[in-house]
């Protein structure tokens, strides 16, 4: 074969092989922006080895001891009303954060279980809070919350930044939905990461209004 008719052939074989490349790099994208959206309802791994104190039980409830608790981040900003707070003045309270979007199914599903525990717990010295994100405006969430009764605050966080203050390897939310509670000294004390029943609210719940 003469070196005219050779060039070609090295040619082809470059633009495939580019494209091949091109090819695995879409796909890596693609699973990346998968694995982001299926987070929504899928949870998580995590657990009480390695350097985190914290162990996950069956139920998917993940606790820490009372003495070996970290403080949560900066929880602060406008709300999906257009007010505005802060997670660390209900310091002196337990705190039930939950992490929610208005195009998330399973947050959709738990969202009555949240109302009825608010509502139920409201003189009990616990503070109910939303976080939400990815909601690309507040309309949506403001209809979510007018649709399912939810009277207690939400941050609005649309890209996510709020979740990116947590420190890896605590007790941080990495899915939507994600539930953590803080103890009354605004130390994160538990934390789930998919849906909860009512029931299992209240269990985590229990434990921590426990404490003295």
């Amino acid at each position: 074969m003469s070196a005219a008719s050779r060039a070609p052939l090295r040619s082809n074989r470059s633009r495939g092989h580019a494209r091949n490349r091109r090819a695995v790099s879409l796909a890596a994208t693609v699973v990346a922006s998968a694995f982001a959206l299926t987070a929504c309802g899928s949870g998580g791994t995590s657990g009480g080895s390695g350097d985190t104190n914290f162990v996950t039980g069956t139920d998917g409830i993940a606790t820490v001891a009372k003495g070996e608790r970290v403080a949560a981040p900066d929880l602060s900003g406008p709300t999906i009303d257009g007010k505005q707070l802060d997670v660390a003045d209900y310091k002196g309270k337990v705190v039930v954060i939950n992490v929610w979007g208005s195009w998330c199914g399973p947050c959709r599903l738990e969202a009555k279980n949240f109302v009825a525990v608010s509502a139920d717990l409201k003189g009990q010295g616990v503070q109910f809070v939303g976080i939400n994100t990815r909601d690309t405006s507040t309309g949506p969430a403001v209809a979510f919350e007018k649709q399912y009764g939810v009277t207690y605050p939400s941050l609005y966080d649309p890209t996510g930044k709020l979740m990116l203050r947590f420190e890896k390897g605590t007790l941080n939310p990495q899915a939507i939905p994600s539930t953590l509670i803080l103890d009354r000294d605004g130390k994160i004390a538990a934390r789930t990461l998919q849906a909860l029943s009512e029931d299992n609210l209240r269990k985590m719940l229990k434990p921590v209004l426990a404490e003295k």
